[in-house]
């Protein structure tokens, strides 16, 4: 059709492959002096028709480049008899045209307006523009008082566009000639204007995030400046980084990518810096790479662009390249980090960015156990719950992710060597849409969030710590009120959700006895989190709301049994360890110490833990730590001591001296409710007079608090030298008169065993048998 080489500025094709609209250079400046062709445009833009090639367009012939790009507007679609082409000029306007064809014998398809196209004007006076192919939109930058303004056009199917945001941005924006990104690529045109142009882009993201991402000059040969606006969030980060070597032939041009979750700033030689979009506030959850571990593969000194989410442009080449997060590397880089600030962003992005498997959740279980003690700023077993829940449970429902909590850190003042940030508040982005669909009904959303401060908004336990601890307090005053019943019965609601989910037999030894405080702090869980999901999404309904909650709780119990499951197999522990006539190992020693952590960590989120936790948690101190170490863990509040536990360890174990010493210091320190129970399982002189002990100190409680002298009554036949026991029989003698029982709230006591009790010990004591 041509007879000669064309050099190409932009060319487009419409959805339905019958029409193609071409921008070239017809001459160079010299060309046309050379040809004496003054009056010959400088730049043409046609319009032709594929079948028949009979038909040519001319839309535009100026001395001014012109892009060209046909709008998609609906995916999928086959036939239409109408396209619309946009022309954005370097005089800086965009306008579409609209052109209706028709179909004629043997498929041919022709051009139907015999005049002039109709056209619109979609911007004026703009300085920067950027197409969104994918969802076919317009953003651009025009300067409006005294700041630049962002705005952004949206094409819809209905072959409609409307400008429905606008944003004020703080850039300097001193360009001469536009800049446009994603309109094709212009070697000779980048290379005119590259040393003065802005190097800016704007990224989305599928959970409603709106970026811009502009490179910023400095002073300092050595050092990159670059400023990243969270628009969704209202503020800006601005980044310095010193670089650790320049040399004349490297790069020092930022170039940005879109990874979704991510934004990245790569500096091909330098580093590749990843920013969490949905969770920017924290510089910890934002991965900075140097070195080898900053080095992407094929992309190397080389012009990159990311036109596309999750794809870069090799500008020299002209190749295409799919751009990933490995998640084998991600692994390998967590294992081998030795800063905090790596450590928390890599197990961030491996919990919240991959999808979850078996496999990635053993491996970071792995990890944690190991690297317990050298994580510093932050527990990895608390991060690994709450951001292991947050993954799970926010796909469930919208907004769900602005009110559940995506991490245990409240601030974070950790630096990353050779970066400074600065952080400066910026206005909201303004929304002009009515009933908005897809992404910017999540980015209304977030706006929202903003609005309404949005920290206060995620869930917190400051509550659930006060209500728990007033009722571990009051358990015996309430254990009849509705309230608690009701309490109760969410905890069991969990329970039986969590036992549906798994049914096989558990290999840790856990689900398996009732635990009065955990299922407190299970129901009033369930109940706090309810009332607070209430209360900001009440569109979805109190059923749903029910499920989520008992999901959320259920999630957390399973995290737990998960983390204990993966560490049981690792040190090859056997299901039922509750044998105390040997010690531990040093496999069962070291799974002690990280359920010491484990209990460290959920007490700090004020969080349940499985029933049978405190009894497993016990069982292998007792088998493992010496009795001073058990004992002081158990005085500071490390061991809890539980029923399970404490009667299979009377009844277990003989009475040789150590085991005796070991008994009597745990039954010293029981509560009283709980000795009550257990105490008559350890059949020994010791506990009965410790039982004989405690009976008469509550017997001669009680009398003096009936405030009235009463005569001692006549003695039994006893020798004087063992007074204790003619006391106490005495004593329950005229009580039995009396008709008072002593034990009325205490519950019930056996006063013959007391009684047998107390002679068998006088007995023992005078070195008599008994019989």
């Amino acid at each position: 059709m041509f007879e000669r080489d064309l050099r190409i500025i932009s060319c487009s094709v419409n959805n339905e492959r019958t029409l193609l609209a071409v921008s070239f250079r017809q001459y160079t400046e010299e060309e046309r002096v050379s040809r004496l062709l003054q009056s010959v445009s400088k730049y043409l833009t046609l319009l032709i028709e594929i079948h028949p090639i009979n038909n040519v367009r001319v839309l535009k012939a100026v001395d001014s480049c012109v892009r060209v790009q046909f709008l998609y507007p609906v995916e999928g679609r086959n036939t239409s008899t109408e396209s619309h082409l946009l022309l954005v000029s370097e005089d800086k306007y965009i306008e579409q045209f609209d052109i209706h064809v028709v179909a004629e014998e043997e498929h041919k398809v022709v051009i139907q307006n015999s005049g002039q196209l109709p056209r619109a004007r979609v911007a004026d006076d703009l300085i920067w523009a950027q197409w969104d192919m994918m969802e076919q939109r317009l953003f651009y930058i025009v300067p409006k008082e005294s700041k630049n303004t962002l705005k952004c056009v949206q094409f819809y199917p209905d072959e409609n566009f409307n400008s429905i945001l606008e944003s004020h941005l703080d850039i300097s924006v001193n360009d001469t000639q536009l800049k446009l990104v994603n309109f094709g690529y212009d070697y000779c045109q980048d290379q005119d204007v590259a040393s003065r142009s802005l190097n800016l882009q704007v990224f989305t993201s599928k959970a409603g995030g709106l970026c811009v991402c502009c490179s910023l000059a400095s002073d300092i040969p050595d050092e990159i400046t670059y400023a990243i606006y969270f628009l969704h969030k209202g503020y800006n980060k601005t980044f310095t980084v010193s670089l650790e070597r320049t040399e004349s032939h490297q790069l020092k041009e930022v170039a940005f990518m879109n990874l979704d979750y991510y934004v990245a700033a790569y500096l091909p030689g330098q580093f590749l810096h990843l920013l969490n979009i949905q969770h920017p506030d924290l510089l910890c959850y934002s991965l900075f790479l140097t070195g080898e571990d900053a080095r992407i593969d094929m992309l190397q000194n080389c012009s990159i662009r990311s036109p596309l989410m999750s794809t870069v442009l090799d500008c020299h080449v002209g190749s295409m390249y799919a751009v990933s997060i490995s998640d084998s590397a991600l692994l390998q880089f967590l294992q081998n980090s030795k800063r905090d600030s790596e450590r928390l962003a890599a197990l961030h992005c491996a919990l919240l960015r991959f999808q979850h498997t078996e496999d990635l959740e053993m491996q970071i279980i792995w990890w944690i156990s190991e690297n317990l003690s050298t994580c510093h700023s932050f527990d990895p077993i608390q991060e690994f719950i709450i951001a292991s829940l947050y993954c799970r449970m926010c796909p469930e429902t919208h907004s769900l992710d602005k009110l559940l909590p995506y991490t245990s850190l409240l601030d974070w003042i950790g630096i990353i060597p050779g970066v400074t940030c600065a952080t400066d508040i910026i206005s909201l982005p303004v929304l002009e849409f009515q009933n908005p669909k897809g992404f910017w009904e999540k980015l209304s959303s977030n706006l929202e969030s903003v609005k309404y401060a949005e920290p206060h908004l995620h869930y917190h336990n400051n509550v659930l710590r006060r209500e728990w601890r007033n009722l571990s307090e009051q358990r015996e005053e309430r254990t009849t009120t509705a309230y608690l019943r009701n309490i109760f019965e969410n905890a069991r609601k969990v329970l039986a959700h969590l036992d549906t989910w798994d049914s096989e037999e558990r290999l840790v030894p856990l689900f398996q006895e009732e635990d009065y405080q955990q299922q407190l702090l299970m129901g009033l869980m369930v109940a706090q989190l309810k009332d607070h999901l209430m209360r900001h999404l009440q569109y979805v309904g109190k059923k749903k709301i029910d499920q989520i909650v008992l999901d959320y709780v259920a999630n957390l119990l399973n995290l737990v049994h998960r983390i204990m499951k993966e560490v049981w197999r690792r040190y090859q522990l056997h299901s039922c360890i509750f044998c105390f006539d040997e010690r531990g190992s040093t496999g069962e020693l070291a799974v002690f110490h990280i359920m010491s952590r484990i209990l460290e960590a959920v007490n700090g989120m004020c969080m349940p833990l499985p029933p049978g936790f405190h009894t497993l948690h016990l069982g292998l101190g007792v088998r493992c730590l010496p009795l001073h170490t058990l004992l002081h863990y158990i005085d500071n509040g490390v061991l809890h001591l539980t029923e399970t536990c404490v009667r299979k360890l009377l009844k277990d174990l003989d009475n040789s001296e150590k085991n005796e010493k070991l008994k009597f210091s745990i039954v010293m320190r029981l509560p009283e409710a709980l000795g009550q129970k257990v105490c008559q399982f350890w059949n020994h002189p010791i506990n009965a007079n410790f039982i004989a002990r405690k009976y008469v100190k509550l017997l001669l409680e009680k009398l003096g608090k009936r405030q009235r002298s009463r005569p001692m009554p006549e003695r039994l036949s006893v020798p004087v030298e063992f007074l204790p026991l003619n006391y106490l029989t005495n004593m329950l003698a005229e009580i039995e008169k009396q008709g008072v029982q002593p034990y009325e709230k205490q519950g019930h006591v056996n006063v013959r065993f007391v009684e047998e009790t107390a002679l068998k010990h006088t007995m023992t004591l005078l070195g008599l048998k008994y019989s």
